[in-house]
């Protein structure tokens, strides 16, 4: 007949002690194989299973120690486990001081970050249609306004595009026009003179539709037919460039020229 194994109420102290250091070394190594290895661990672990549980009239579903609230249209809310913003001590931001920071010298840069606005520059052209001014105005006229070179976004073949600051734009236009009235007073009257040109344009185009439609009311060979001057018999001379001038009798117009 085998002896019987003994209680573990017969331990002494000392073996109960032993029996607790081998088993947190044990713990301690397998802690350490876990987080050499976290992958090869993850495959070896059963696989997770969601709880569902019921909570205050909500339904909560419990992954992995993370809980998440059914919000009832097919999501899952993640329930926040830390403190939310607003528990957060507030820091009171020291508001920068405009008065004492210097103007840059570019009128580019914001006074409190430093950023480069974004619609400060402009192309030539906007200063040609908006402010009347033309090239010399931009590069001759002194001062000479600043420029950066950029590549044409509609096509990299054409030539670099010259981008210049609002600012100096606004002022250079004021130089070269006086005011903001008589910028106006210009722009109105160019745009005058646009419209009588378009009218003409039309008419003209509008009565070479005209004749080709109905060309047996017009004399297409008389219409075509190159002027010939009839010069006039009296020439007048100019002692001091030594030259004559005549005139034609039919158009008026006048020719100077030199005798051999």
């Amino acid at each position: 007949m085998s002896d019987q194994p003994s209680s573990t109420s017969d331990l002494s102290d000392k073996d109960r002690l032993r029996i607790e250091a081998n088993r947190q070394r044990a713990l301690n190594l397998r802690l350490a194989r876990l987080t050499a290895h976290p992958y090869g661990a993850a495959k070896s672990r059963p696989p997770e299973t969601a709880v569902a549980v019921k909570s205050h009239g909500v339904n909560v579903i419990k992954v992995s120690g993370s809980k998440f609230i059914d919000s009832g249209g097919g999501f899952l809310i993640e329930q926040r486990t830390g403190g939310s913003k607003e528990d957060e001590p507030t820091v009171d931001e020291k508001e920068p001081e405009v008065d004492s920071v210097p103007l840059p010298v570019e009128f580019d840069e914001c006074l409190e970050c430093g950023d480069r606005f974004a619609d400060s520059w402009l192309m030539a052209t906007f200063g040609y249609k908006e402010y009347l001014l033309k090239d010399c105005d931009l590069d001759k006229r002194e001062p000479v306004l600043k420029f950066i070179s950029r590549k044409n976004p509609h096509n990299v073949r054409w030539g670099e595009m010259k981008l210049y600051l609002h600012i100096q734009i606004e002022e250079r236009a004021l130089q070269v026009w006086g005011s903001e009235e008589n910028l106006v007073k210009e722009k109105e009257l160019r745009d005058e003179k646009r419209e009588v040109t378009k009218v003409k344009k039309y008419n003209k185009r509008l009565k070479e539709l005209r004749m080709d439609m109905r060309s047996s009311l017009y004399d297409k060979r008389e219409t075509s037919k190159a002027h010939t001057h009839s010069w006039d018999e009296d020439e007048v001379y100019n002692e001091e460039e030594d030259t004559y001038t005549r005139k034609c009798e039919s158009c008026g117009h006048q020719e100077t020229y030199e005798k051999m």
